[in-house]
């Protein structure tokens, strides 16, 4: 269809005959998210406040579907580029929001500290190195004021506010981290999203980024475990995956929703979360509870 037949389309929408508007509208959400611009456009034209809350829903209707249709394509390509889940998250709330405008913010980011993390340190040093770079230099730190805060989990709401729950500033401080050259993961604790130094020699201990970028040992996961009453799982201990973050994060934007008795989008980025999951997955030990 050209320009001048989409408009044409579009303003059936307000046509009198029902049947022809509901034609209308299934017609427009088969043409899917490229047809946004002209309903955006016809919104601003539009006197009608009705027929202006139709496109409304309509859009957003629009947004959502790509944001599932990107999240499966990103999880069956094997979520490899962590950035990129995170941003589609986003995108369910800023639907404009640039992929490469994150990947430009967190450069700067990596630009403003990197010399002040030798890649010749001994590993704890190398963290608390980055530690300060991290809390001081750029001023990150905990959103405990409002830490059900559904922007917790927008990386470019954390990246303009300097302020996120664990696992948000775990992300923004390994993707730094991984620029720099350090081996530091994501780690599924329950209750609790932390990050470890792994290295291929055997060298390994934890970094809890909330506690400005605490260091422990396996031995306080093992007291931590039994605080909770529960038994040692290997997921506490080693490196997760990407789409393993990715599913903390819509987990976590869930309970922010349902602080909020925000039941539909409680039910939208549940659905969201089904699409990064695979075929009879259960929910791991440590994401019944989410931070």
């Amino acid at each position: 269809m050209n320009d001048s037949e989409i408009k044409a389309l579009i303003s059936l929408l307000d046509d009198e005959d029902r049947e022809v508007a509901d034609h209308v509208e299934q017609r427009i959400r088969e043409l899917g998210g490229r047809l946004i611009p002209y309903l955006e456009s016809e919104w601003e034209g539009s006197f009608n406040p009705h027929f202006q809350k139709k496109i409304e829903e309509l859009i957003h209707d629009l947004q959502y579907q790509s944001v599932l249709e990107r999240i499966r394509d990103w999880r069956n390509g094997g979520g490899m580029d962590l950035l990129e889940g995170l941003w589609i998250v986003a995108t369910y709330q800023y639907p404009d929001l640039s992929l490469e405008k994150l990947r430009q913010d967190l450069n700067q980011l990596y630009y403003k500290v990197w010399l002040d993390v030798g890649t010749d340190m001994h590993p704890v040093d190398q963290v608390k190195a980055l530690n300060n770079a991290f809390f001081n230099t750029l001023g990150f730190a905990p959103n405990s004021k409002h830490f059900h805060s559904p922007a917790n989990s927008m990386i470019n709401q954390v990246l303009e506010s300097r302020r996120g729950n664990p696992i948000s500033l775990c992300v923004i401080y390994m993707l730094m981290a991984r620029k720099i050259g350090m081996p530091i993961y994501g780690v599924n604790l329950p209750n609790l999203f932390v990050l470890t130094y792994k290295q291929p020699n055997g060298v390994q201990f934890y970094i809890n980024v909330f506690t400005r970028g605490l260091v422990f040992s396996k031995n306080d996961i093992d007291h931590y475990i039994g605080q909770l009453n529960l038994k040692p799982n290997e997921i506490f201990y080693q490196p997760c995956s990407n789409i393993d973050i990715v599913r903390r994060t819509l987990r976590n934007l869930m309970l922010a929703f349902e602080k909020k008795g925000d039941s539909d989008r409680v039910k939208e980025v549940e659905a969201i979360l089904d699409a990064v999951q695979d075929e009879g997955d259960g929910m791991p030990l440590s994401d019944y509870s989410q931070r």
